[in-house]
């Protein structure tokens, strides 16, 4: 085995409060069962952060699961963080009530950090000027249910700086994350300079490029070279530049084998292997049209 290295688990956001820089995605994750069994195996491996979203509709089963899971792994509601999003559905004033439902599902008196989950309102086309009206309203709503602690931060997903440039001239409450899809085929470069020049912090999600980059010859080669799996070189990518992931998994072994990634380092050659051809591949949603 490698050496240890010194990497941190966890991440103190903007406003103080800790963040663990690894947790379990839960899109597609559906069922009683199925979630039951994914987070059992998160939380014996060491799994602390949990994501989830309105729009993923298993709030309901991750609140159950967690709930008779948490005693029997000897933890409590606090040793847990849990991240939930605003639908697209809710965007604008219906923000304070879905945060509430969401809160209801999980049967949670309050969220960890809870994220815009996309920049436009569902139904609306992407160039629609209310959008930009529709995430104020959000925002400040948001910023009611953080100042009356039912979350502890507030975020974004998938909004480009233009979007962060605008929710910085109008908000009262700094933005503390923000998830976007990363990955070395969509490094994002300026957006993760604005971050760390803003204090806010980068979570990934799509990690994997939808499995895509599994196979890329590039990534096998670092595998090889660490003994690693190609999924642990893509988590460990991003993880070495402070990103945190979450990727998603109903398999036990592979949430256990994503998990492992905290005892070897990448070097600088081993990132520009990872580097990509330069271009930018989305697996994804493009957020750049919504105005």
């Amino acid at each position: 085995m490698e050496k240890q290295t010194s990497f941190s688990e966890t991440v103190t956001l903007n406003n103080g409060v800790t963040m663990p820089l690894l947790g379990l995605g839960t899109f597609h994750l559906r069922g009683l069962q199925d979630v039951t069994q994914s987070v059992d195996a998160a939380l014996a491996c060491g799994y602390r952060l949990f994501d989830t979203a309105s729009v993923y509709r298993n709030e309901e089963e991750l609140g159950h699961a967690l709930h008779q899971l948490l005693p029997l792994h000897g933890l409590t509601r606090s040793d847990i963080f849990i991240t939930s999003k605003l639908s697209p559905a809710d965007l604008g004033k219906g923000a304070r009530e879905a945060c509430l439902r969401s809160l209801e599902r999980l049967g949670c008196e309050y969220l960890d950090l809870y994220l815009i989950h996309w920049p436009g309102r569902q139904g609306w086309k992407s160039d629609d000027a209310r959008n930009a009206k529709a995430r104020q309203e959000a925002w400040k709503s948001m910023e009611d249910l953080y100042e009356a602690r039912y979350i502890r931060a507030v975020g974004v997903s998938n909004y480009t700086e233009t979007h962060l440039a605008e929710l910085l001239t109008t908000c009262r409450v700094w933005p503390a994350v923000l998830q976007v899809e990363f990955h070395p085929w969509l490094p994002q470069k300026s957006l993760l300079n604005w971050c760390r020049e803003n204090g806010v912090s980068l979570q990934a999600y799509s990690s994997l490029g939808c499995g895509d980059l599994l196979n890329k010859e590039e990534v096998k080669k670092v595998a090889k070279a660490h003994r690693k799996t190609t999924s642990q070189v893509l988590l460990r990518w991003a993880l070495k530049q402070g990103v945190g992931v979450i990727p998603k998994s109903a398999d036990p072994s592979r949430i256990k084998s994503n998990f492992d990634v905290w005892d070897f380092d990448l070097s600088e050659e081993d990132m520009q292997e990872l580097s990509g051809d330069g271009k930018e591949h989305r697996y994804c949603w493009n957020p750049k049209g919504v105005a």
